[in-house]
């Protein structure tokens, strides 16, 4: 009877997009946690949280604009790094909408059919800081290593009139500061780091709500789940169409986007194979507090209850040897 209970409590939880909680009350299962009647309290317990996100983004653009490591370029290096200039086909401001913004917006479509402020709260703060933490640690790199870019050679001499020192045979650049400092930051690639950092994310959090591995084997499912990995490549692969990183960079920098993802992620949510992977572990926290302060009232109103019936036994003995004391029974 008891598990009968629970499985069909466990259907009233959350309309096709996951699997429910087995095993709590329906009257729980029922309240909505919306961003006006919790949102505020969650914020507020993750208030640290989001003053590191934002000291995060702020040593992201520090970083961004450190010079790099100036690495010795020689005349006899100018084969691979003697490609065109071209435009980029994802610019630099694009970047931060396909890895962040578009997932955020997934998230609050779900939110609005689901009403699981939990999970809008948990999915952004986990896909910012998977990709702030991409960012940062991208970028430490970037002005570690110091790589040319494939185009390095034209941002060097835009006149195509190469200059060499005559003793150390480097490079003599009378290009345009900026953006000759820019292209020494080939290694590994910005926009494949962050595009798989945020599309991953989003792919681990949409395996988890259609229950992807549920060992059913329904090929649509992963078709969804491959999708943002798909555009995420796509960015990467248009990085050295534009000559602006060599395959490597690409390589490397989209394995850093989907490590910090997967870590980002499993912080926040359970693996998408779990049984509870369709939620974050904050909401079954709080519908174990909530079973739990339940369970208490509970146990509080059976013990009055038990009380006053003991009372009202007591005073009904009293009135009964009362009358038999005056003779009146």
């Amino acid at each position: 009877m008891r598990g009968g209970r629970n499985t069909q409590n466990c259907a009233q939880t959350t309309e096709g997009l996951g699997a429910p909680v087995s095993g709590q009350p329906a009257r729980m299962q029922q309240v909505q946690h919306t961003v006006q009647t919790h949102g505020y309290g969650l914020a507020r317990k993750h208030t640290y949280d989001w003053v590191v996100l934002i000291l995060l983004a702020t040593v992201v653009v520090v970083l961004h604009y450190a010079p790099p490591f100036n690495r010795f370029v020689g005349k006899d290096m100018m084969t691979d790094i003697r490609y065109p200039v071209k435009p980029s086909t994802v610019p630099a401001w694009a970047v931060p909408v396909i890895s962040m913004l578009c997932p955020v917006l997934v998230f609050i479509a779900l939110y609005v059919a689901r009403r699981d402020v939990y999970d809008l709260h948990h999915a952004t703060l986990g896909v910012i800081f998977a990709v702030l933490i991409t960012a940062a640690f991208t970028d430490v790199i970037k002005n570690a290593v110091g790589r040319p870019r494939p185009d390095f050679f034209w941002r060097c001499f835009p006149d195509g009139r190469p200059v060499y020192d005559q003793v150390t045979g480097g490079v003599i650049c009378h290009g345009e500061k900026g953006f000759l400092t820019d292209g020494r930051k080939s290694f590994p690639s910005g926009h494949t780091s962050w595009s798989f950092a945020g599309l991953g994310f989003l792919s681990l959090y949409l395996s988890g709500k259609i229950k992807a591995f549920d060992r059913k084997g329904h090929v649509a499912k992963l078709c969804i789940v491959i999708l943002p990995l798909l555009l995420a490549s796509l960015v990467g692969i248009s990085r050295i169409d534009n000559y602006r990183h060599h395959w490597e960079d690409v390589f490397v920098g989209g394995l850093i986007g989907y490590i910090m993802a997967v870590l980002c992620y499993l912080h926040f949510f359970p693996p998408p194979y779990h049984h509870q992977g369709w939620g974050p572990y904050a909401y079954f926290h709080m519908l174990e507090e909530l079973e739990a302060g339940n369970s208490n009232n509970a146990q509080n109103q059976q013990s009055a209850g038990q009380h006053h019936i003991g009372l009202t036994g007591q005073h009904h003995n009293g009135r009964s040897r009362n009358d038999l004391e005056s003779g009146s029974v």
